[in-house]
């Protein structure tokens, strides 16, 4: 009972955190007049607020003192916040100047990325339908290319840059909560800085567009933390084949938010750009249930077998006898 329950509230935790992730380009043109990079760099600041105290209630701090003492580790975190940060601006910035489809399709193509770069870096060997799939997905962004006029560059960028910092994290094993605060404790300064320059050059949209705009530009930091709560929350209940299942939710939802509240355009040729990069996910889906289901059959079959015996007393002398040379 207590299993089904934990899976029920994992099912819904991931629900939520994708689904938050799916509807967020709908409060990034609220904080306007704020440019991206205003908006990002409070979206850094007030982040590291709000997993700050979200430690303190949980009284995770130990972390903290061994990440110091790993100069490497630390590296990699720098490296992820830098990674990041070109992810979460570039996004802000599609959102507010009208490529929402397009930034959805970054994290459409991102398993596809992902793999690609399992080959490339990992020396990884793909299986014949993640082949298939990889290939479909650059028949996909050439169709892409020539319906654009030029390579969807929002989209590739949106998906290398968080295929790159999902390899860095795999290297930090670090836990979500943790991770995060260390890699906005890392962006905090930079920040704080532009923003205190911002202010200083009477630029800031902080202060001179009144209380509500403040508090919707503070409020970035519950934006950008509570997903990642509810990710990890989803992460150590469910199954790994049922989270990659739940991560199409949110550019299912961003796409659909681009066509329906947005209303950009869906010219013929980005509609057949799109099938063929679902054609390529539904295969790498395929693949992965079959490849699930024959390891759990052969983990079974395993199991199912007779354990070997203990040989008998007699049965040892006698072995013993045969395998000891004459003296």
């Amino acid at each position: 009972m207590k299993g089904t329950t934990d899976q029920r509230a994992g099912l819904l935790s991931g629900i939520g955190a994708y689904g938050l992730w799916g509807i967020v380009p709908l409060f990034w043109p609220l904080l306007k007049p704020a440019g991206a990079i205003e908006i990002l760099a409070h979206r850094m600041v007030w982040s590291l607020g709000v997993v700050g105290i979200a430690l303190l209630v949980l009284r995770r701090w130990s972390w903290i003192g061994e990440l110091i003492r790993q100069p490497r580790k630390l590296g990699l975190i720098s490296v992820a916040a830098a990674v990041i940060t070109v992810n979460w601006g570039l996004y802000i910035w599609s959102v507010n100047n009208g490529h929402v489809v397009e930034a959805s399709l970054g994290y459409f193509i991102n398993p596809l990325v992902t793999i690609a770069m399992g080959v490339l870096l990992l020396g990884e060997r793909l299986r014949a339908t993640q082949w298939v799939a990889v290939g479909t997905g650059v028949v996909a962004v050439l169709v892409l290319a020539i319906g654009y006029g030029r390579p969807p560059w929002i989209s590739l960028t949106l998906a290398f840059s968080f295929a790159t910092y999902g390899l860095v994290k795999k290297k930090v094993n670090m836990g979500g909560l943790e991770s995060l605060t260390a890699e906005t404790a890392v962006l905090f300064l930079p920040a704080l800085g532009y923003l205190l320059w911002l202010g200083a050059q009477g630029d800031s949209t902080f202060a001179s567009e009144g209380l509500g705009h403040a508090s919707l530009l503070a409020a970035t930091g519950v934006i950008t933390a509570t997903p990642l709560v509810l990710f990890g929350a989803a992460a150590i209940r469910v199954p790994l084949s049922t989270l990659g299942l739940l991560q199409y939710l949110a550019p299912v939802f961003q796409f659909i938010c681009g066509i329906l509240y947005f209303h950009e355009a869906m010219p013929p040729e980005r509609w057949a750009g799109f099938t063929l990069v679902w054609l390529a996910l539904a295969l790498l889906t395929w693949d992965a249930f079959r490849t699930s289901r024959r390891t759990r059959a052969q983990a079974q079959a395993l199991a199912a077998q007779p354990a070997p015996s203990a040989p008998s007393a007699g049965d040892a002398a006698s072995s013993s006898s045969a395998t000891t040379p004459a003296r």
